[in-house]
């Protein structure tokens, strides 16, 4: 997962730190040597990370840190503001134009994910009521209109195209179409290469001068390291880029690139991927990153994480079920399918402060709700609705069914009984939570 190594590395750094009572000004510059070092090992541009730790440093040594009670934690705190300024401050919207269509030009290098990411953000619009449009403005790729075809039927957003036509007359065409049609984003997934080229950014440029987007976003492969922030740069001196989408973020990487690109280019990171779904997309805010890079969890994008996968209706329907104690296996199937469309669980269960530490060293075996699910669905519907009628002989055939063993079986239905124990102890108190948390949250919209 990115930052895992650089989390590490600062959490150690400031363990010394809290192991002292009091701290003297080598003791800081020593912890700030740490920090550089945890920086520059997680790619981050070495400018940054000079100006970085000599701003933590200045603000670190003052009086008003130095005489504290907590001191480590005062530097802790600085550290958090500084991460956070570092990647932008405060969340930064999508451009909404004042007259629809709102046209949003995607630019980057092949390989970077821009088809992908331009149907992910504009799968994100759809469920919030806008009427995206995606536009196959690459015309040399082999089969570059295919692919955002394919992902345009995925996420359930039309596609226009034109084959293989002036990419300028595509997008102006795309515009008047929008406007007909009352679409009120236009996405335009532009060319790329394989590097920066002059060919390149000037049909990017005629592009730019003819569709006279609302929005310029440079999509990113954070894999990329220190070129990511060459990259960036380039791109914005020659078009002016409004923003930055980062993707593979969920991978082995460093991630430097988040760190390093919104202060050498100056433009804020608006979305961020996390994984190869089509959901797997998240809006970038600078201060949930910096919590979790410091170890502090990110409840609040949890939280966004539940609402969005979690059913009201249904979970209206769990409240009444907990209720009258009718809980059945149909129902903790549905849970189960809800839990995944929040993505990985050890990313999620890291969201929550305190957590991540516990699980470093932990694997979750994320099939194990395969392996649950399966032996649910070859259950009859009499079964999941009554799991106390399964007996020795319907165990076998369940096994079988689902290519597990009985004691599998059985496991799932002692766990599932200790659920019900719990359910009822609590007296569908647990429903009545849920059903007050997404009224208040409607509320607050």
């Amino acid at each position: 997962m990115a930052f895992e190594g650089l989390s590490d590395r600062l959490e150690a750094a400031f363990q010394r730190l809290k192991s002292k009572g009091s701290l003297t000004e080598h003791d800081v510059r020593d912890a700030m040597r740490e920090v550089r070092l945890a920086l520059l090992e997680a790619d981050v541009n070495f400018k940054v990370a000079k100006d970085f730790t000599n701003t933590v440093t200045e603000r670190a040594i003052g009086a008003q840190v130095m005489e504290s009670l907590t001191p480590s934690q005062m530097v802790i705190k600085i550290v958090n503001e500084e991460l956070t300024a570092l990647m932008g401050g405060t969340q930064t919207y999508l451009t909404r134009a004042p007259h629809p269509p709102t046209v949003v030009m995607m630019c980057g290098l092949q390989g970077s994910g821009k088809t992908t990411h331009s149907a992910k953000i504009a799968l994100s619009l759809k469920k919030k009521g806008h009427r995206p449009l995606l536009v196959a403005c690459d015309i040399y790729r082999p089969a570059a209109i295919k692919q955002l075809q394919v992902v345009g039927e995925q996420a359930g957003v039309p596609v226009f195209e034109m084959g293989q036509t002036d990419p300028v007359t595509i997008a102006q065409e795309a515009i008047k179409l929008a406007k007909d049609q009352g679409y009120d984003y236009v996405f335009l997934d532009t060319a790329g290469r394989l590097h920066i080229d002059e060919e390149l950014m000037n049909e990017l440029k005629a592009v730019k001068a003819n569709a006279h987007p609302h929005e310029i976003l440079l999509v990113v492969d954070s894999m990329t390291g220190q070129d990511a922030v060459t990259v960036a740069n380039g791109f914005n001196d020659a078009l002016g880029i409004d923003g930055l989408v980062l993707t593979k973020l969920d991978g082995d990487t460093r991630g430097g690139a988040a760190l390093s690109a919104r202060a050498v280019t100056g433009k804020p990171i608006k979305f961020v991927g996390i994984g190869e779904k089509l959901e797997d997309l998240d809006v970038f805010h600078p201060d949930r990153m910096a919590s979790r890079i410091l170890g502090m969890g990110d409840m609040l994008s949890l939280i966004e994480k539940a609402e969005m996968a979690i059913d009201e209706k249904k979970a209206r329907e769990l409240e009444e079920k907990l209720r009258k104690n009718k809980f059945d296996m149909n129902d903790l199937l549905d849970q189960f399918e809800q839990v995944q469309k929040m993505g990985s669980i050890k990313d999620t269960l890291a969201m929550i402060p305190g957590i991540n530490k516990q699980l470093k060293d932990v694997e979750v075996d994320e099939r194990q709700f395969d392996r649950i699910r399966a032996i649910i669905l070859s259950m009859t519907p009499k079964e999941r609705e009554n799991p106390d009628i399964i007996n020795p002989s319907r165990k076998r055939r369940i096994a079988a069914g689902c290519g597990m063993q009985v004691e599998d079986v059985n496991r799932l239905l002692a766990q599932f009984k200790q659920m019900q124990k719990m359910f009822k102890q609590f007296g569908g108190k647990g429903g009545k939570r849920m059903s007050k948390s997404f009224k208040k949250n409607k509320k607050r919209r």
